[in-house]
């Protein structure tokens, strides 16, 4: 039996990668935000505007630097042959992994997260270009004296959401852009895991289905990605959606992106196997069989994440999840490395590869 290709990505052009310049908020941008927050939050937030932000960006910065794929994956890249699972992730382990240390300080709730993300939009920068401890005196506080944060509407976070890709779509410059699209599992991505040589825009949101992700695509319209990773189907199991909602909110997914961004990349990532009973593996399976095949049709790249995920038995590798759903550390390392391996074949396209036919097999 035979899984679909790992990917199928389509030749891109691209510009010089150049340090990217900091992000310019356009006047009043936050106004939308402030009036939804509560008097707590938005009391907690005044102390933004005096806090020193350090600059991150700088001339030298290694995330720019002008590295190439090694040769393996190049060679790789423009092979026809098909390339096993095992056989990627060796390739991908030889790639520059930057992972968070376990001792970085970092937010672990929604509502820590929300209220970083909106430190670092007021402060003018973007979230994802920044330590992952970053205006820890204002997110940790509630958790230093035992206060809880108040946690963020679904409305505030889609606002958050919209609010950063203006920012994006002003300041990205001659940069290549990358964006994540999808739900929890795309929202807690941590930011130095994400590949380098491009700005990253995180558009995950928790608890998301694949439907309220298509009516929202319209938030980042106005930015100029030249990849945008999708991931959709997660929750729609969970609330009992049919294959037939899934499969369709997919594809118009992808049809929407292709339409907003036709100069970007566009890759449909698996649904990830789970370990719980209430959604059986044989339908994830079966599904990303389905979803695979709908972005041949549409023309697009797909990304074949389950087998990585997946144990014997096809469920989620227990050491890969924190709760049988989410990813743990390590889960995110595996998938990092297989977004490594993903852009490290665009690349190769790029710079003049052929990469038809990769694919995995068992």
């Amino acid at each position: 039996m035979s899984d679909p290709c790992l990917l199928a990505a389509s030749l891109l052009t691209a510009g010089p990668i150049t340090v990217p310049p900091p992000i310019k908020l356009p006047p009043n941008l936050l106004d939308n935000l402030s009036a939804l927050f509560a008097s707590s939050t938005t009391q907690t937030l005044q102390a933004v505007a005096a806090q020193k932000v350090v600059p991150i960006v700088e001339v030298n910065s290694p995330e720019f630097s002008q590295s190439r794929p090694s040769p393996a994956i190049l060679r790789t890249s423009a092979t026809s042959q098909p390339v096993t699972a095992e056989a990627a992730t060796t390739l991908v382990s030889n790639q520059q992994a930057v992972s968070t240390p376990q001792s970085m300080i970092t937010p672990t709730s929604g509502s820590q997260l929300y209220l970083q993300r909106v430190a670092a939009l007021k402060a003018g920068k973007l979230y994802t270009r920044l330590p992952s401890n970053s205006f820890e005196s204002l997110w940790a506080k509630g958790t230093s004296t035992g206060t809880p944060l108040q946690q963020p509407t679904h409305e505030q976070w889609k606002l958050l959401l919209e609010q950063e890709a203006k920012a994006v779509a002003k300041g990205q410059g001659s940069n290549r852009l990358a964006i994540l699209v999808g739900d929890s599992l795309s929202m807690w991505f941590p930011s130095q895991s994400l590949p380098y040589g491009q700005l990253w825009l995180n558009q995950g949101i928790s608890g998301e289905n694949s439907g309220q992700i298509l009516k929202r695509l319209s938030a980042f319209a106005k930015t100029r990605p030249n990849t945008i990773y999708v991931m959709a189907g997660t929750n729609d199991l969970r609330q009992g959606a049919s294959d037939r909602v899934i499969l369709d909110n997919i594809r118009q997914i992808v049809r929407r992106l292709r339409s907003n961004h036709p100069q970007a990349q566009v890759v449909v990532q698996s649904i990830l196997p789970t370990r719980l009973s209430a959604i059986p593996n044989q339908r994830i399976y079966n599904l990303n069989q389905q979803i695979a095949a709908i972005a041949q049709q549409e023309g697009t790249g797909f990304l074949n994440l389950y087998s990585l995920f997946a144990d014997e038995q096809g469920q989620l590798q227990q050491d890969l999840t924190t709760d049988g759903i989410h990813l743990s550390h390590r889960g995110y390392q595996v998938w990092q490395e297989a977004l490594n391996y993903a852009d490290s074949v665009m690349v190769a396209n790029r710079n003049g590869g052929i990469a038809q036919g990769l694919g995995t097999s068992d």
